[in-house]
């Protein structure tokens, strides 16, 4: 066991998700073991580092009220609370989005040599940008991926839209190829529409994949390391009332989460198993979570989470409960490997 004393919860972003993110960072340290570890919040938004709340062992909660709250020292990620000093041995990122999945805030403290709950900022970058990501995993036969096609700002966008058309057909999908939640995302049934999705994608991010549309239901299945041992939890169908997984269908109860997934175990075992295989070779650490399709011809990649969504009402959390295993036990699992 590492022993880590004080555990730091980062949450808030620079992305269209930081209120999602707020969410899954307060139930995060609201879980984590209040007899092991002092947890203090940070609300980090656009270089502002800011002390919210902290709990010491074996104690309550102590919000502190805005105007109040001691600015974080970034020279060291220390801060300065009621005329002394605390400095945190351990990071709990729960950023989403910038800079806490894209690996920036995974090089800050690598470069402080604090340990941290996530992929390192090599593997962040990478699994975080769609189409790099998918890069890294063709040609390994380690699962299917939907033919798609780049876009970056900056380039004729009627010109693009067609020549993506003439490579999938109809419906596809645009996506930032950064972000997550479904912001910036949409599905394209007429080629009329598709310049007006791709510049939606580009308030997003600067680059953009557009993807053939893959029938088939949709799976998710989420990992993490215990004792050198990828371990994996049970798998989710996603079933949405809307057209597919969109930002209203994630947040708003339009999806039925069926965990663990009606699926023959075979099948069930072939979805943990891609995901083992594919946190391995992307070299992940933590706790990740893949998304898929599973069509008739077989399971087609989506994308990776390397910081899903923990709120309670989440998909891992969700996993976890079906697994038996209880939350704050997992987050110490989580925190003793970092």
């Amino acid at each position: 066991m590492a022993g880590y004393e004080t555990i730091a919860v980062i949450y808030g972003s620079d992305s269209s998700e930081w209120e999602v993110s707020c969410r899954s960072g307060e139930y995060t340290a609201s879980r984590i073991d209040d007899t092991k570890y002092d947890v203090y919040e940070i609300f980090a938004r656009f270089g502002r580092w800011q002390l919210v709340a902290f709990r010491k062992r074996n104690s309550m909660r102590v919000p502190l009220p805005e105007g109040s709250r001691p600015e974080i020292d970034k020279t060291d990620f220390s801060v300065n609370l009621y005329g002394g000093k605390v400095k945190f041995d351990f990071a709990y990122i729960m950023q989403h989005g910038k800079p806490g999945e894209t690996g920036q805030l995974q090089g800050y403290f690598e470069m402080l040599g604090i340990p941290f709950s996530t992929c390192s900022s090599f593997v962040s970058s990478l699994a975080f940008d769609k189409y790099a990501c998918k890069g890294y995993l063709k040609g390994e036969g380690i699962v299917k991926l939907a033919p798609d096609y780049f876009v970056r700002k900056g380039c004729n966008v009627e010109e693009e839209a067609g020549k993506a058309v003439a490579a999938l057909g109809l419906p596809i999908f645009v996506k930032p190829t950064g972000g997550g939640s479904s912001f910036g995302m949409s599905k394209v049934d007429r080629a009329e529409d598709l310049p007006e999705a791709i510049r939606f994608a580009f308030s997003e991010w600067p680059t953009v994949i557009i993807e053939k549309a893959i029938p088939g239901g949709e799976f998710t299945c989420a990992a993490y390391t215990d004792a050198g041992e990828v371990k994996t939890l049970p798998v989710i169908q996603i079933v949405s009332d809307n057209d597919y997984f969109d930002y209203d269908a994630k947040y708003n109860g339009r999806s039925n989460e069926i965990c663990p997934a009606p699926i023959p175990d075979e099948v069930s075992d072939s979805i943990c198993g891609t995901t083992a295989k594919i946190y391995a070779h992307l070299g992940c650490s933590g706790l990740v979570r893949m998304d898929y399709i599973l069509a008739p011809e077989g399971l087609y990649f989506l994308e990776v989470n390397i910081i899903p969504g923990m709120t309670s009402a989440s998909l891992v959390p969700k996993m976890v409960r079906a697994a038996g295993i209880d939350i704050t036990e997992f987050l110490s699992t989580i925190i003793e490997n970092g």
